[in-house]
């Protein structure tokens, strides 16, 4: 999703960091990483669940809980590493990346409303793959035959997810038929345009957290925070839907989506400190499984066989996008690399 920063921003090379992966190490098993990073996911996942759930709450309002749980963890690392919160030099790049993640997480809560769960999931969490595109043209970065592959094969499968009427033939159900479409939803277009859109300014954050290298993750985190909190605030003042949930239910359900988002970032920082960037993001690629389970317990609703082919391209995409990302990772004389290079297209 684009509240997920990217991956290589969350890592902390310092010494505290060493001292503490090696304290973990030493009463855990090797993979306990990647557990905290599945363990993540399903937190993520049970988020998107409540965002769903909660009809009665405008989705902007909902967005401004899932700001705070990102805002919490992140303030007390800032101030224990003494880093300024709004560094010189740094500031318009900064408050771009808090707009542009910002908007793209009130994009993906809207989607998640007017959507199936899993479809709206597997299109959003396609991010990683349109990176390249925008890396390569605001950052220069190279953009070989890897990346036009997998954003040919990840296109194809969100086209098979939204199955548009313009290409496929009547017999198909479209995601806009209205007998498709559960009474929740809006019968119209934008939720798939919100879950597209999201996923185009999920990839424009990350190109702007590239930028930002040198700044701590922490400050990076308590300013998204805190920017998308106050921007969510004022846009659901806007729109007339701030108020504070009618329902016990539903009070309960708003407190967990911020203590989910609280636990889900801790456990996805904790695993960039005890594993390579590659390897969890391919664990994170189970928020796709998540859905696809949340979807039929919690809403009943049928899965499609363009959907689970389409969801099959986008989570290859990803996955070989964590893979490569890995093994280019690994020295050049690493035999690993050597045996998997034609996972890299070197």
């Amino acid at each position: 999703m684009p509240e997920h920063l990217e991956l290589q921003q969350l890592v902390i090379n310092d010494s505290s960091s060493r001292n503490y992966r090696r304290i973990l190490r030493g009463w855990t098993c090797p993979y306990i990483g990647l557990i905290f990073a599945t363990i993540s996911s399903l937190f993520f996942s049970l988020c998107s669940v409540i965002v769903k759930h909660c009809v009665t709450i405008n989705p902007v309002e909902l967005a401004s809980f899932r700001f705070i749980g990102v805002m919490l963890p992140a303030i007390p690392i800032a101030l224990y590493t003494n880093e300024p919160f709004y560094p010189k030099g740094q500031r318009i790049i900064l408050t771009l990346r808090c707009f542009i993640g910002s908007t793209g997480l009130l994009l993906s809560f809207y989607a998640f409303r007017h959507m199936p769960l899993a479809d709206a999931s597997v299109i959003i969490f396609s991010t990683p793959v349109f990176v390249a595109i925008f890396a390569r043209l605001f950052l220069k970065e190279p953009c070989g035959l890897f990346n036009v592959i997998t954003v040919i094969v990840t296109l194809i499968g969100v086209v098979l997810i939204t199955r548009p009427s313009f290409l496929f033939s009547d017999g198909v159900e479209s995601l806009l038929d209205e007998d498709l479409i559960d009474s929740t939803y809006s019968s119209n277009i934008w939720g798939p345009v919100s879950a597209l859109s999201a996923t185009l300014f999920g990839a424009n954050a990350y190109v702007l957290l590239r930028a930002l290298k040198s700044v701590h993750f922490a400050v990076i985190m308590s300013n998204f925070g805190a920017f998308g909190l106050v921007y969510s605030i004022i846009i659901a003042v806007w729109l007339g839907g701030l108020c504070w949930p009618i329902c016990g239910t539903e009070r309960l359900l708003v407190v967990a989506l911020a203590v989910f988002s609280f636990f889900g970032q801790i456990l996805l920082t904790l695993a960039l400190k005890l594993e390579q960037a590659g390897p969890v993001s391919i664990c994170r690629s189970c928020d796709i499984v998540f859905a696809f389970v949340w979807q039929v317990i919690f809403f009943k609703e049928r899965l499609n066989g363009y959907s689970i082919i389409g969801a099959v391209l986008v989570t290859f995409s990803v996955i070989w996008t964590g893979v490569r990302k890995w093994l280019i990772s690994l020295p050049r004389e690493s035999t690993i690399r050597k045996r998997m290079r034609f996972v890299i297209l070197e």
